[in-house]
């Protein structure tokens, strides 16, 4: 092909007095120089072409997916080979008097070739990953892991091809020799196989989907996953901090997962409060009729009132001492009413447990717990219900004649010594 040309450019440089092995250098270098020009021309409208091609065809179809081959470079990687092709077969005939030169820059479009067909199926696979990303599926079962674990296979294969190229080996005689380098390579990629092993188990098991709440003290990790790759898991906080977590760490460690709550009913509310014991009494006749005012326990007390008549009667109770037979307290009837509370409470779950009830006594008093769970499961919604709850048991219970126990602060404290001054100049 460029022998004709060669010819033509040996003949101008002779005939200005040039010697032979001169014009032969110059027509030869011209030659190649050419051959750069013209395969970086074919390559860049080559590379138009697929372009405007696929622009148009892109414009007409309404599925976003064929976006992404464009996005990744999927064809311009693709249009890459073209000049390593066209150098590689025609660079001899270009400079057919340099074979020691064609055969190095053959060597090296060889090797140019296994690096560019690496980056395509990095492209390809990179693809896949963000095509399968759109589907719902992807938040459960995704593939991203295995994805990498391709990529790095496909890596080694091109080193290892181009290893090959440059030893001018056969591959088989290579891998052998990496059977004796069996033990390095397990401790260069220690991580991406655990990491993999350990996606894997996340991923059959379900234990870990992108979009799940999480929490892992050992990492420091509260919030919501972002991404599941090979070796590491990423966490956003709730405080717009970003957590990595190794990906086998969340198998051999224990991490909570919010999934369950999610997507079941409602989000559970378990909190308690103390009640101070000096404040637990038995109920008075003036105590219960001011009691049944309040009309979400009149009905409890009355119907309980009469129960407890029957059993002391029926027993034969000496009730002119309050130690003996039954009575209603003022901690009981309190726990009545915190229980219809909830029942009547629209924010409250009626198909889930719901119940307030006393926990083990401590040196600080009585704790009562209410344990129920909000049907509204949104973070700020979930606050906001569970403080409304409170405000009105701490607002209510002094209707009750119970107090709220809480230690002393420097105030009480002062208000004590001041008192007992008082009392001292009195």
């Amino acid at each position: 092909m460029f022998a004709k040309y060669i010819h033509f450019f040996k003949n101008i440089l002779s005939k200005i007095g040039l010697n032979d092995n001169i014009s032969n250098f110059i027509a030869e270098a011209i030659s190649f120089v050419t051959l750069i020009l013209v395969t970086i021309l074919i390559y860049y409208a080559v590379v138009y072409i697929i372009r405007k091609t696929l622009n148009a065809f892109i414009e007409k179809t309404p599925s976003k997916r064929d976006d992404i081959l464009l996005k990744n470079k999927v064809f311009k990687r693709l249009c890459l080979l073209i000049p390593a092709y066209l150098i590689r077969y025609f660079v001899a005939t270009a400079l057919p008097s340099y074979p020691v030169v064609t055969s190095t820059i053959i060597l090296f479009t060889k090797i140019y070739e296994v690096f560019i067909y690496s980056q395509v199926l990095d492209a390809i696979l990179t693809t896949l990953n963000d095509i399968y990303d759109t589907y719902e599926v992807s938040k459960s079962k995704p593939i991203k892991g295995f994805i990498q674990v391709l990529k790095i296979i496909i890596y080694i294969i091109c080193f290892l091809l181009i290893v090959a190229i440059l030893t001018n080996k056969q591959l088989s005689n290579i891998l052998i020799g990496l059977g004796t380098l069996s033990a390095v390579l397990m401790l260069v990629f220690k991580d991406p196989i655990l990491g993999f092993v350990g996606g894997l188990q996340l991923t059959i098991n379900d234990m870990l989907r992108i979009g799940d709440w999480i929490v892992m003290e050992k990492s420091k990790a509260d919030g919501e996953v972002l991404e599941i790759g090979l070796t590491t898991v990423k966490v956003q906080n709730w405080d717009m901090t970003i957590t990595t977590i190794p990906t086998y760490t969340l198998i051999s460690d224990s991490f909570t997962n919010w999934r369950g709550m999610a997507n079941s009913g409602g989000r559970r509310i378990a909190r308690s409060f103390v009640i101070d014991v000096d404040t637990i009494r038995f109920c008075t006749p003036e105590m219960l009729e001011r009691y049944k005012k309040f009309q979400l326990v009149t009905k409890y007390i009355i119907e309980k009132e009469k129960e407890v008549e029957e059993y002391n009667k029926t027993n034969n109770i000496d009730d002119s001492n309050l130690v003996n037979g039954r009575r209603q307290t003022n901690i009981g009837i309190f726990r009545a009413y915190l229980t219809e509370y909830l029942a009547n409470n629209p924010y409250i779950n009626k198909d889930m447990t719901f119940m307030v009830r006393q926990l083990a006594p401590t040196e600080h008093g009585v704790p009562m717990q209410i344990y129920a769970f909000s049907s509204n499961k949104e973070w700020i919604k979930y606050e906001n219900i569970q403080s409304d709850i409170f405000d009105h048991v701490f607002a209510v219970v002094p209707m009750f004649d119970l107090k709220i126990y809480q230690k002393p602060s420097s105030n009480t404290l002062e208000n004590i010594n001041n008192s007992e001054n008082i009392e001292v100049i009195l």
